[in-house]
């Protein structure tokens, strides 16, 4: 039998000018993504290393507790007796009343002491309050899209309008924001403006991906379920909906991590650079959802931004920036537990 050899083989790769460019396009390509792959690795090892100084110690227990629990506080630098002291705004204020014969010169540095925790308690609130809505209207809207409405003109149009505010720009959501909540409707500078705007800003990727989930369920599930005797609702709530929740958690996802990365909007909305009082340190309740917070973005756009920079501030930029990553990739990470256990408990 004749053994059929490469040179022989008509399927066998020839060398030529195409398969040439065509490898040489495909390492390009491949270059390129380790480039921004790597761009990204260097930007998350700088704010990791650099942060991490910030928030751990190397003596029990081994976390700057007061950063993480105390409010932002000037920092004032003096020399005493030859030792150098870094106090912070209260801690001057104890010193000096301990200390009132002795003459301080010190250098004051604003929010480069104290803490970030009403920062991270403002994320979390306008972050649970937006996804909130955003899911409740989203997903309605999904449904209604995808189960109710009929294909037409006006249909079409809606979806476009969807896909075309996706790619509006967040401060163009703040200023919506600011022009429509904070002032006409008159909600001030408050959670609640903020809420809302976010929510606006995010329906678009919500609707999107929920309208996707939900057409990803095979029709037979509806067909059997109309068939016994069930509800158009009925319908929906218990054979379309339980299958199409991991992909409704996509979206949230998605949604979750722009909502707590965005500036502008909040800027406009409901962040304050400083607030003494917790959100929910107020005498009415109802007074809650009417009152401003700090945000771990916020705060980081004007501590890198609004103040002279130094050594003092640097460390709490990227101390700021680190507990902020590790915060969105742990509301991320549930998210994403959460819909794999869906997932598994909803598969066809």
């Amino acid at each position: 039998m004749k053994t059929i050899t490469n040179t022989e083989n008509p399927f066998a790769r020839r060398p030529g000018r195409r398969r040439t460019v065509e490898a040489t396009a495909a390492w390009l390509f491949r270059l390129a993504t380790y480039v921004v792959l790597l761009a990204g690795a260097a930007v998350l090892a700088n704010i990791v290393v650099k942060g991490a100084g910030t928030v751990f110690r190397s003596e029990f227990p081994y976390v700057n507790v007061p950063f993480l629990t105390e409010a932002p506080e000037t920092l004032y630098v003096f020399e005493h007796d030859g030792v150098q002291h870094e106090l912070g705004d209260r801690a001057f204020r104890a010193f000096r009343e301990a200390n009132p014969d002795v003459v301080i010169e010190a250098k004051s540095h604003v929010y480069a002491s104290g803490g970030i925790f009403p920062c991270i308690v403002g994320t979390l609130l306008l972050v649970a309050g937006s996804m909130t809505i955003a899911l409740l209207v989203g997903v309605s809207a999904a449904i209604y899209l995808n189960e109710y409405a009929r294909d037409g003109r006006v249909i079409r149009a809606v979806r476009l309008a969807i896909v075309n505010l996706a790619g509006v720009p967040s401060i163009v959501f703040g200023l919506f924001g600011f022009g429509l909540f904070v002032i006409f409707i008159g909600w001030n500078v408050s959670l609640l403006a903020g809420w809302f705007t976010l929510a606006f800003m995010v329906l678009p990727v919500v609707i999107t991906a929920s309208e996707e989930a939900l057409k990803a369920v095979p029709r037979g599930f509806r067909e059997g379920s109309l068939a016994l005797g069930a509800t158009k609702w009925q319908t929906i709530r218990r054979a379309v909906l339980p299958y199409a929740l991991p992909g409704i958690l996509t979206s949230s996802i998605l949604g979750m991590a722009r909502v707590a990365g965005e500036t502008a909007p909040i800027m406009f909305t409901a962040a304050y650079v400083v607030r003494d009082k917790l959100p929910w340190e107020v005498e009415r309740a109802v007074d809650f959802v009417f009152q401003g917070v700090m945000a771990l973005p916020y705060h980081i756009y004007v501590v890198s931004s609004k103040i002279p920079q130094n050594a003092y501030t640097e460390r709490v930029q990227y101390g700021t920036a680190f507990v902020f990553l590790a915060l969105v990739a742990g509301i991320a990470t549930v998210s994403i537990v959460l819909r794999n256990r869906l997932r598994k408990r909803n598969s066809w």
